[in-house]
């Protein structure tokens, strides 16, 4: 292909904004990707894996700030602080529910490849998404129960969870163990699968979701509202309040608006209603597009470094 051509071809950032696009505009491609979502989460955490240095791995577990503390901050702080801005806003019981139990998800399995993708260390959210994780089976039941009186099975989340980090991690060290060689040379393919598993998965998140919109237009809309809302309050947060370089900010502002919300929602089954769902799908389009806004916030400030 030409390289004129190339440069025509959305990449990064928009990529995965035009993801999420496609699957609303084509209702049946992403009804037919639906199903492969879970490989697609596995995938991604094995490509994250294989491409974060182990080092920097380890240097951010020595770090408790990073490995004790925002764990802590991600799991339970930021769901309680929701909750109560909720309730203080008057928010109607079941969309302020469906929030609070949104963001008592872990990190997104994709915020790392997200990272990384933004030019950003993608260590720090490996670390902290696999360490929120291990905190899920005890905080999310606890938090539905307390915020909404719903039970979620503490075992299968863990058991869950388990299989798609543990399931990671072991083939990863396979690879790594037999095929490091080949895993250096090509990195570039590895980042490519990253990509490709990140905007099938946009696509299959939009599967249903226009039939729930044509259903509910207001709702629907009042969902979008209060996802970004949620979502860039969230990252503002990190980014404003907290100590650190822009990239680091900015890193810290994705760990904590980009959420796992298929964990929770896949958890509640049949208890989740339908304008629940329909949050939990609304969710989706904050993290695909402004990872896009961030890439501009990135750019603009590597130009005022060199002014």
């Amino acid at each position: 292909m030409r390289p004129s051509l190339l440069r025509l071809i959305p990449r990064g950032p928009t990529l995965l904004a035009l993801g999420v696009l496609l699957g609303l505009a084509c209702p049946a491609l992403a009804d037919l990707i639906h199903p492969l979502m879970p490989a697609t989460i596995f995938v991604i955490v094995l490509g994250t894996l294989l491409r974060v240095d182990g080092q920097a791995v380890v240097a951010t577990l020595r770090q408790p700030s990073l490995s004790v503390l925002l764990p802590a901050v991600v799991m339970v702080v930021c769901p309680l602080a929701i909750g109560v801005a909720g309730h203080t806003l008057g928010l109607p019981k079941e969309f302020a529910l469906a929030i609070v139990l949104a963001v008592s998800a872990p990190p997104s399995s994709g915020t790392a490849a997200v990272a990384r993708m933004l030019g950003l260390d993608a260590a720090v959210p490996l670390v902290v998404t696999v360490l929120s994780m291990v905190l899920a089976p005890v905080t999310v039941p606890l938090l539905a129960g307390w915020f909404g009186g719903l039970e979620i099975s503490a075992l299968e989340l863990a058991l869950r969870l388990a299989l798609l980090i543990g399931g990671a991690e072991g083939v990863a060290f396979l690879l790594r163990r037999h095929a490091a060689q080949v895993l250096a040379a090509r990195g570039d393919v590895v980042d490519g699968v990253i990509v490709t598993a990140l905007v099938l998965f946009a696509v299959s998140t939009m599967a249903g979701i226009p039939a729930q919109i044509a259903a509910d237009v207001p709702a629907a809309m009042l969902c979008l509202v209060l996802a970004f809302a949620c979502n860039l309050a969230l990252q503002a947060s990190g980014a404003l309040l907290l100590p650190g370089t822009l990239p680091q900010r900015l890193t810290v502002g994705l760990i904590l608006g980009n959420r796992n919300v298929g964990l929770v929602w896949s958890a509640l089954g049949a208890a989740a209603s339908p304008r629940m769902a329909l949050y939990f799908a609304a969710t989706q389009f904050p993290i695909y597009i402004l990872p896009r806004l961030i890439e501009t916030l990135i750019s603009r400030g590597k130009r005022k470094a060199t002014l």
